[in-house]
């Protein structure tokens, strides 16, 4: 049965709502909850970027049911992969089992204020050595590693679940799916695509987990949604080669100038019509994804959608599947 879940948009809101949304969305009956790991937001209008580690790790204390997601942190500039199997253990352990890592090739946006950002080609080869190290260490193992890009002398976690903690990649292509199917539990993607989903299962990962992400922008006035999610979400149809490649929110903003509010609103449903959003959610659900995350735009919205969720959205979703 497909499972539904939140997203803690931390581009839109600050830490303390963060943790607050999330009590409310378990309380609605949200099966999870992912958590965005940015240093900027997309665009100024957001207005926000707390540490997500930290905020997983009070989420993780003020819920109970609701599993845990990163969606998704990038182990190879930021941070050092053993130093993120170290996070992902210690809230597996906060959360009582209920967290999963997910993992990503990062962007120019948030892994810039380290370092310069490697070609494409070299961010796959380093998430591939990434995920050798943290899937070792969540394993148990004491890690030696000589990488290309990675050194471990030698590293052990000294506190994670017994289980160890599931893996999730997000997948674009050909060779992000590959990696998934080789190094993860469950696989990643923005888009309803079936293709993804064939790759990934073709490559190896027959029976796992997909986890796709779906924006929305839900509210009473239909116009003001449009006007709301064409100020925050415009970025959303660039696509992800120039989105990754883009270094900061003014950035964002420049190439995101020309896109109308007619155009968002072609992807991103608006308003006040269940209807329309449930469509948009069953998208994923139709090209094969197990578990779909929802954003609702605009952070200071939340209340008013995680209302609409309970009380129309996941009922209708639960009575299709």
């Amino acid at each position: 049965m497909a499972e539904f879940g939140y997203t803690l948009m931390g581009e839109q809101a600050g830490p303390r709502q963060l943790v607050r949304d999330a009590t409310r969305a378990e309380a609605a009956g949200f099966d999870f909850a992912v958590a965005s790991d940015h240093y900027y937001p997309w665009l100024e209008e957001q207005g926000h970027s707390p540490y997500a580690w930290a905020v997983l790790g009070a989420v993780a204390q003020v819920t109970e049911r609701m599993r845990l997601m990163s969606f998704v942190t990038c182990p190879t500039r930021r941070y050092h992969p053993a130093v993120v199997a170290q996070k992902a253990a210690t809230i597996g352990l906060l959360s009582d089992g209920r967290f999963t890592l997910g993992l990503g090739a990062g962007e120019n946006l948030n892994e810039h204020v380290v370092g310069g950002w490697p070609h494409v080609r070299v961010r796959h080869r380093m998430l591939a050595e990434a995920l050798q190290i943290i899937q070792r260490l969540l394993t148990g193992q004491t890690v030696h590693f000589d990488g290309e890009y990675f050194e471990v002398p030698e590293a052990r976690l000294w506190d994670r679940p017994a289980e160890g903690v599931p893996i999730a990649v997000a997948v674009s292509g050909a060779d992000s799916c590959r990696l998934a199917a080789n190094y993860a539990d469950a696989m990643i993607a923005t888009e309803p695509k079936a293709g993804l989903i064939r790759e990934f299962e073709n490559s190896g990962g027959v029976r796992r987990p997909r986890y796709g992400q779906v924006a929305l922008c839900y509210g009473p006035d239909e116009q003001e949604c449009r006007r709301r999610a064409h100020e925050q979400q415009r970025w959303f149809g660039l696509g992800w080669p120039v989105n990754s490649e883009l270094p900061d929110p003014t950035a964002f903003s420049a190439a995101s100038g020309m896109v109308s509010e007619d155009q968002v609103a072609a992807q991103i449903p608006c308003g006040p019509d269940a209807a329309r959003h449930v469509d948009a959610v069953r998208a994923y659900l139709d090209a094969g994804f197990t578990h779909v995350a929802v954003i609702q735009v605009g952070g200071e919205h939340q209340d008013e959608f995680l209302d609409f969720a309970e009380k129309e959205l996941l009922p209708a979703l639960h009575s299709d599947v």
